[in-house]
């Protein structure tokens, strides 16, 4: 059997929406899959050098490897009202240039912070480390992602919201794009549709057996958090839009990557739906 490596983050999204493949409740011939999770910005790194043949990205990293890989078309992570947050002790002032924690250079808030906050003097770390360094003094501020969002500590407050930024930008009521998952093109094509159909049906079985799925999870203390935050985060960042993308996620996508550009952070201008996986290839195939 061929054995294919997906890498995704640890964070509670990621893992839901695959781990309905680790348990064995969805499969694809001849293949046996296997996980790694690494912090996002590291993905983003081994996606720019080509490291993983399916690999977990923020969406504001897609531009730069559009041309060795194709986005997927499921296991997407966008928000509706929310997303990450900029995060300061209780009290303080921010000054003009604050120092400022970001989770990796390449990834969607970091893009959004440096157009907002050009200001601002920006240091990376594992996005585990930020809100400790918020509290401890290293740094002024700090963005919050994933479970984060919910559980940081009752010392910290809430300077603005990234999606309050995007909603600026962007001028539309358009979901924030966050994170999705990309495959490498020179894999055969109708593998990687059978791959892009497999992770789809993994999400969808994952989002119809969620009770039961969530459980495992915690019981194996395969996420870090409790039950209650892993309910809430799952309708944040692993909800039923997360099984394949849709028309208005498209247009979200379309404009984070032209705010970019505009900004300087892109070569050229790029459609999101030029780069997919082309599933009529099969349908022609067929016929």
């Amino acid at each position: 059997m061929k054995k294919t490596l997906i890498a995704h983050s640890p964070d509670a999204d990621d893992i839901f929406m695959y781990y309905a493949i680790k348990f064995g409740w969805v499969g694809m011939k001849d293949v046996r899959f296997d996980n790694i999770a690494k912090d996002i910005q590291t993905l983003n790194e081994d996606a720019l050098k080509g490291v993983y043949d399916i690999v977990a990205i923020s969406f504001a990293l897609y531009p730069h490897i559009r041309q060795q890989y194709a986005p997927l078309r499921t296991a997407v992570s966008f928000g509706e009202g929310y997303g990450p947050k900029i995060i300061k002790k209780k009290g303080k002032t921010l000054k003009r240039n604050f120092k400022v924690a970001l989770s990796g250079e390449h990834t969607t808030n970091a893009m959004l912070f440096r157009i907002a906050y050009p200001d601002a003097r920006i240091t990376y770390m594992n996005f585990l480390e930020i809100e400790q360094a918020v509290l401890d003094g290293v740094v002024d501020a700090g963005v919050l992602i994933h479970e984060s969002i919910l559980t940081y500590a009752d010392e910290l407050e809430v300077e603005r919201e990234l999606w309050d930024i995007w909603q600026e930008l962007a001028g539309d009521e358009l979901p924030l794009p966050l994170g999705g998952m990309a495959i490498r093109r020179s894999l055969p094509l109708n593998r990687a549709i059978d791959y892009e159909k497999t992770l789809t049906k993994a999400v969808k079985v994952a989002r119809e057996h969620k009770e039961r799925l969530s459980k495992m999870l915690l019981e194996r203390d395969l996420v870090r958090i409790d039950a209650a935050t892993l309910d809430q985060y799952l309708e944040l960042y692993a909800n039923d839009d997360s099984i394949e993308m849709n028309e208005t996620q498209y247009k979200a996508i379309d404009k984070l990557f032209e705010i970019g550009y505009k900004h300087g952070f892109y070569d050229a201008p790029v459609k999101i739906e030029d780069y997919l996986i082309p599933t009529e290839y099969e349908d022609l195939r067929n016929s």
